[in-house]
């Protein structure tokens, strides 16, 4: 498994946390999985900005996903596909990577598959890929 991939699930895995405890301390939040989780400093690095990332513009984020959902209010989303949808958004909106929006996507996918249910791949690739069409 790669960095990238790495990162996006302990990056999903603290978004998915901090859902059901919103008063902890993002940086507490960061620390607690730090120390919990043994993985390289460059997976550690690429979690830290995913997470800072959505945290920073979770505003617009919200705004985005629910344009391209019109039929789903966030707070109807299971907390997987939310947090997912939410680090794919900001790694296509805001990220000024060498990453093409496709592979963001397939990420997602692909981590959904893992961790939600049957029906997460395709809700996710409906919503990313309207959003990468339009950025």
């Amino acid at each position: 498994m790669g960095v990238r991939r790495k990162s996006r699930e302990l990056a999903l895995q603290i978004l998915f946390q901090e859902n059901f405890n919103p008063d902890i301390n993002m940086e507490q939040s960061l620390a607690l999985y730090r120390e919990s989780f043994d993985t390289s400093p460059e997976v550690w690095e690429y979690t830290k900005i995913l997470v800072r990332g959505v945290r920073d513009h979770i505003a617009e984020i919200d705004q985005c996903i629910q344009a391209y959902s019109p039929n789903w209010k966030l707070q109807r989303m299971a907390v997987v596909d939310k947090s997912l949808l939410r680090i794919a958004c900001f790694e296509i909106k805001f990220l000024d990577r060498d990453v093409p929006p496709k592979v963001v996507i397939n990420e997602a996918i692909e981590i959904g598959r893992k961790y939600s249910s049957e029906d997460s791949p395709s809700f996710l690739n409906a919503i990313l890929d309207n959003i990468a069409k339009n950025r």
